[in-house]
């Protein structure tokens, strides 16, 4: 349906901005503070957003708009991978070894928090 289409066009919209804004907030000249914190703080939201609509707290229409549109958008893989090169290229093996570390056990663990919450929370 192309409504479908605009809903996640203006959360991508909306997801893309506020990642913008929290890259040009964040220090990030010596570790990826910005990407790291969007891509966990969506993880938990996204969490949240699958637990309420497994629930029926949500229907198709908000969880297009807020998981597709919005935090699809929010979150970067694409980021998160070019800056792990950048940082091995540069031989900061440690602090890269760090960052895939703390998005590859945290992103999980607080997608994990969301769901678990959303489920108390909408149960």
């Amino acid at each position: 349906m192309f409504s479908h289409w605009l809903l996640v066009a203006l959360g991508g919209a909306i997801g893309a901005v506020l990642r913008f804004y929290i890259s040009e907030t964040l220090p990030s000249e010596t570790f990826p503070w910005a990407t790291l914190s969007v891509n966990l703080i969506g993880s938990f939201l996204l969490g949240i957003v699958m637990a309420a609509t497994l629930v029926n707290a949500l229907g198709e229409t908000e969880t297009l708009l807020f998981g597709v549109g919005i935090l699809g958008a929010f979150t970067t893989m694409s980021t998160f991978s070019v800056e792990t090169m950048l940082m091995m290229e540069d031989g900061r093996w440690r602090v890269a070894g760090i960052y895939v570390l703390l998005s590859a056990v945290m992103g999980p663990m607080l997608a994990w928090f969301g769901w678990k919450g959303g489920q108390n929370w909408f149960a």
